[in-house]
C-alpha cells in the first residue's frame, strides 16, 4: 500500500463498508477496512469528500462505547 504525505495511505482501492444497521438507506459513515495504522472513516453521502483518518486504538474506543 502507497502511503501519501503525512503518513496517510492511498485509499483509492480501499474497500469501504457501512454498518449492517444502516439499512441500506446510504445515510451513514463508513469505514475502509485493510488499513494497518488507521481507521479511515468517510460520509456514505459524499464518498469522494473527505476522509477522517482516525488511530486504530482511538477507533476501537470509540465503536466500545457505543454500545
Amino acid at each position: 500500500m502507497n502511503t501519501a504525505r503525512h503518513g496517510m495511505p492511498d485509499l483509492s482501492g480501499a474497500k469501504w463498508r457501512s454498518s449492517s444497521y444502516s439499512g441500506g438507506n446510504n445515510e451513514c459513515l463508513e469505514l475502509a477496512h485493510g488499513i494497518p495504522v488507521f481507521a479511515p472513516v468517510r460520509d456514505s453521502k459524499n464518498p469522494s469528500g473527505p476522509v477522517i483518518p482516525f488511530g486504530r486504538a482511538a477507533w476501537g474506543t470509540f465503536v466500545a462505547h457505543l454500545g
